[in-house]
């Protein structure tokens, strides 16, 4: 399977990852950040998906918190704010 293109940018800047590491460590050490996972984990637990390997992440919306797939889940452009050109065409 072919590598995406931030993976293989990655893979071929050491020093880049290193910096995006640190910064993406640093964001999650965050109290609000840790909040936001602990909300969607006991989600998950209350609906019975967390671990039963079906593939549905509970997602922060416009419309409060649904389930969603992992795959469609990660990086969504309409779901969240951030640099969307991180997130490449997909979505």
């Amino acid at each position: 399977m072919k590598k995406k293109s931030s993976a293989q940018y990655y893979k071929e800047n050491p020093e880049s990852k290193a910096k995006k590491d640190s910064y993406n460590k640093e964001f999650n050490r965050k109290p609000e950040q840790r909040a936001k996972r602990a909300e969607l984990v006991k989600v998950n637990r209350d609906r019975g998906t967390y671990g039963n390997g079906d593939g549905k992440d509970a997602s922060h919306t416009k419309n409060g918190i649904v389930m969603k797939k992992a795959s469609v889940n990660r990086g969504s452009k309409s779901d969240s704010r951030g640099d969307v050109r991180a997130r490449g065409n997909k979505r």
